[in-house]
């Protein structure tokens, strides 16, 4: 029953977040859910690829592919099917934007 919780509450989560509209901290706070392998600076510690400084355009792109099943990983193909598009785009701004 707690998995089921828990899951339920991390599946939400990109959802509610779009329900709020024009939130400036909007592209950090769906990033936040990268952290756990990326960390939240997208300056990998754990050997996973590090996605800060990237480009807008090659972020957005990629999670779109992992998205779409035109890329293959263990995980983010999963991941990326939670989101829309434009969240995406945002979570690729944000990640761009770090340095």
């Amino acid at each position: 029953m707690r998995i089921r919780l828990a899951l339920a509450a991390l599946l939400t989560v990109p959802f509610a977040a779009a329900a709020q509209g024009a939130d400036p901290n909007l592209g950090r706070n769906l990033a936040a859910t990268c952290a756990g392998c990326h960390n939240i600076t997208g300056k990998s510690l754990t050997g996973v690829p590090g996605i800060a400084g990237r480009s807008k355009e090659s972020l957005a792109s990629t999670l779109k592919e992992f998205k779409g099943g035109q890329r293959s990983a263990t995980v983010m193909h999963q991941l990326a099917k939670g989101y829309t598009d434009q969240q995406l785009e945002l979570i690729a701004a944000y990640f761009a934007a770090q340095k």
